[in-house]
């Protein structure tokens, strides 16, 4: 049986941003879920002779925030919510790795949004490890987890009729990453 470290041999491993996506999904008026990515990020695990000692790096640029409605990603844009203008990057950096079985690990990290920063944790789960036809070695990595977005300051809502909020608090994250492990 194989281990998650036997999964992710040590190197750099890079997020190759063609077959990845950085995305959140969030209740919408207490009856339907909104979908949303971020179109520009950047990602790095750098894998040493432990998981455990590994170490993730991530950078979105909050701008390139897309639910596929211009007004409402606006809004997301301001300062109710990202306030793109004056925080244009959202950072993670993993501060700990835990391997729980033979596929997953988790990632707790510091995720600076907005001004603030918040620890979060990061489920991951290995979906594999394949060599490309052009000889580039990948892993393939789902990571999910969700997060308070008061905590980060974004407080905007409305009660509506019906009891129910416009926009609920927690927000769920589901990353999918195939990362090219790089050269040398």
């Amino acid at each position: 049986m194989s281990t998650v470290t036997q999964l992710i041999p040590t190197g750099t491993w890079t997020a190759d941003p063609v077959h990845s996506v950085v995305g959140f999904s969030v209740r919408h008026m207490g009856i339907a879920t909104v979908h949303g990515v971020f179109e520009r990020f950047e990602a790095r695990l750098e894998v040493g002779e432990s998981l455990a000692e590994a170490r993730v790096e991530a950078s979105v640029e909050a701008a390139s925030i897309t639910t596929r409605e211009s007004q409402r990603d606006e809004h997301l844009r301001s300062p109710e919510f990202f306030n793109a203008e004056a925080f244009p990057q959202i950072t993670y950096t993993s501060t700990g790795i835990r391997v729980v079985d033979d596929e997953t690990f988790v990632v707790s990290g510091d995720l600076q949004m907005a001004g603030v920063t918040r620890s979060v944790e990061l489920t991951a789960t290995v979906g594999g490890l394949e060599t490309d036809p052009w000889g580039n070695e990948r892993v393939g990595l789902e990571l999910r987890g969700s997060l308070n977005r008061g905590d980060f300051g974004m407080t905007f809502n409305q009660l509506l009729g019906g009891g129910n909020m416009l926009v609920s608090d927690t927000v769920k994250i589901a990353i999918d990453i195939s990362a090219i492990r790089s050269a040398g």
